[in-house]
């Protein structure tokens, strides 16, 4: 169903499936390319398939809520890779960032169509108050690890976003006191993720407590989580392309530094955060830098043979 992170390696997932964190990267697509119908589609599928309540990471095609996973032993994968799984774990974890990307996707449906319909209100509501109730909470975070669940920093940045965005939001459809109270809400998680997402030398890092980066933090100036120029962010943007990039991609994380369920096997680069590598660059002003990157990697790739995994997150 997919091809491997690394080649023999026991990374491999069934990636048949809607992941509702994609769905904000979709909709800015189709409504940039002039695909509205298409974007008012999508949009109807995601707040359908949640039908009221809280939402679930990834969904069937035909809004499937039930994904178990199990794996086909007597296949073999793609260059004897092993196993073959079939269904995704995943799908019943708690994910956190899931509340942001989904509020985004409304942000941004409002923003191509300069309203919202009455009906989205109540879905609105409950993603937003799911997110400021469970923002303390550890969680799996977007790389959907199989170890025991921490508080990961871009679970936080991305209940921020859910918060913030349903703020902006409420009060535009004339719900001035939830605006108050998510505002609120959003002015605490941003606090929080500063005092506890920092490390020593200023980086934001994967989870509270720890040292490990995490290329999902390239998100984090995209979303308006701090400016370009502030220090902290322009620290970690550089941290991330110094140490997780590999032969001109970048790696979501270092393994070896990330208990993720799994055997610390290698994996191989995810392309999408080579591209939010460069958008962070661009947000921080460091054209230059990006610019000489990618001339290294043109260099380096006519003599090299690269491996990299699906690129969906």
């Amino acid at each position: 169903t997919s091809l491997p992170e690394a080649p023999q390696g026991e990374r491999n997932w069934d990636y048949r499936y809607t992941w509702i964190r994609d769905s904000s990267f979709m909709l800015w697509s189709l409504y940039t390319l002039g695909f509205n119908r298409e974007a008012d589609d999508f949009f109807a599928f995601i707040t359908e398939a949640s039908n009221g309540g809280e939402l679930q990471v990834m969904y069937g095609i035909e809004g499937e809520r039930k994904l178990t996973e199990s794996t086909l032993d007597w296949l073999t994968g793609y260059e004897n890779a092993r196993p073959v799984r079939i269904g995704n774990g995943a799908y019943d974890q708690r994910q956190l960032d899931v509340y942001g990307t989904a509020i985004d996707s409304i942000y941004l449906h409002f923003r191509s169509r300069d309203h919202l319909p009455r009906e989205v209100w109540p879905f609105l509501e409950a993603q937003v108050e799911a997110a400021i109730t469970h923002w303390k909470d550890p969680d799996r975070g977007i790389w959907e690890i199989r170890g025991d669940p921490k508080h990961f920093t871009f679970s936080k940045i991305m209940c921020w976003v859910a918060a913030d965005r349903g703020a902006q939001l409420a009060k535009l459809m004339n719900h001035g006191d939830h605006g108050k109270r998510w505002e609120a809400a959003a002015a605490e998680i941003h606090a929080d993720v500063l005092e506890n997402g920092v490390d020593k030398r200023g980086v934001l890092t994967m989870y509270y407590g720890g040292t490990a980066l995490d290329a999902s933090l390239l998100w984090a100036p995209l979303v308006k989580f701090l400016p370009g120029d502030d220090e902290v962010m322009r620290k970690t943007v550089l941290a991330i392309a110094d140490e997780l990039t590999v032969d001109g991609l970048v790696l979501r994380y270092k393994p070896e530094e990330t208990d993720d369920g799994l055997d610390g096997s290698k994996e191989g680069a995810f392309s999408i955060c080579s591209f939010m590598l460069v958008s962070a660059l661009t947000e921080i002003g460091e054209h230059e830098r990006e610019n000489r990157r990618n001339n290294k990697y043109d260099d380096e790739r006519n003599n090299r043979r690269h491996y990299s995994s699906c690129c969906r997150i």
